[in-house]
């Protein structure tokens, strides 16, 4: 594949490699079909650029370092990257989980993460059980003020809320798409029942059917050891990677007569009329 001409993709900012992975030895990945190069510098500065049919390197992109990763862009966004105030509180732990490929559109792997209907199936006592499979009404729109999608006043029964936990409970979840590769989760944090974890999934759509995604953690909790919490998230992304390799079609249905939704699928719902209304065609199925 070649790179996209898709300006509703270009203009975006993406995670491509974890901050203290990168080194100055050149790396080389995909980004939206295009091949690109990173390194640091002799000055240490991340630097990331186009790779030429001829293997030569383009100009250096824009480049921005936020949340312990690289971010770049190939094409001309209209603002910065979306804020994550939790990042900037100074007694959370900031736990990245590490990359995982997936063949599937990056755009299905942020439907997947929405999705609290199969929790009880694909993530059985861990985040859902059979016996509590119905998902409460909750709300979906698309905030205007920010061009983000939110779903609030969510609602449903895990078995394992968190690393720190061994009994189940209801939770309270409110999930936020601030950008059409990125989505994120706040969740009430067991050990500090005033304030809610922070767990954002960045996405590197390498093609249109195929990317790599890590979650980004930032979390109250002084007692979990890192092990305990990259092992619990791990086990929970390594789940939804077979679900979501073996999803048909691997793109996003745009078209509401494609796949039929049900009332569980309300954020999904207003998440694929965001990407319609910003003409988005990279990891889509339009008509």
């Amino acid at each position: 594949m070649t790179k996209t001409t898709d300006p509703a993709a270009l203009d975006q900012w993406y995670a491509v490699e974890t901050l203290a992975d990168l080194g100055s030895a050149p790396v080389r990945t995909r980004l939206l079909g295009q091949d690109i190069e990173l390194c640091r510098d002799n000055r240490g500065v991340p630097v990331i650029a186009e790779v030429h049919d001829d293997g030569a390197c383009g100009p250096p992109l824009p480049v921005r370092e936020r949340y312990g990763c690289v971010w770049v862009t190939l094409g001309k966004p209209g603002r910065e990257i979306f804020d994550i105030p939790e990042a900037d509180e100074a007694d959370r732990r900031f736990v990245p989980c590490g990359w995982v490929k997936m063949r599937a559109s990056g755009l299905r792997v942020v439907e997947n993460f929405l999705d609290m209907a199969h929790f009880p199936f694909v993530h059985k006592d861990i985040l859902g059980a059979e016996d509590h499979a119905e998902v409460p009404q909750y709300s979906s729109e698309i905030r205007r003020d920010v061009d983000e999608v939110w779903a609030s006043n969510c609602s449903f029964f895990q078995p394992r809320i968190a690393a720190t936990e061994s009994e189940g409970a209801f939770v309270q979840l409110t999930y936020r798409v601030p950008t059409p590769f990125v989505v994120m989760l706040y969740r009430v944090c067991p050990t500090s029942p005033n304030r809610l974890d922070a767990i954002a999934l960045f996405i590197q759509p390498l093609e249109e059917d195929l990317c790599r995604a890590q979650p980004v953690m930032y979390l109250v909790d002084d007692v979990s050891t890192h092990t305990s919490l990259l092992n619990f998230e791990q086990v929970i992304f390594l789940q939804d990677r077979i679900i979501l390799e073996n999803q048909r079609p691997r793109l996003l249905p745009l078209e509401p007569r494609q796949e039929i939704p049900t009332r569980a699928d309300g954020s999904s719902i207003a998440y694929r009329r965001w990407l319609k209304e910003k003409g988005l065609r990279f990891g889509t199925m339009v008509g």
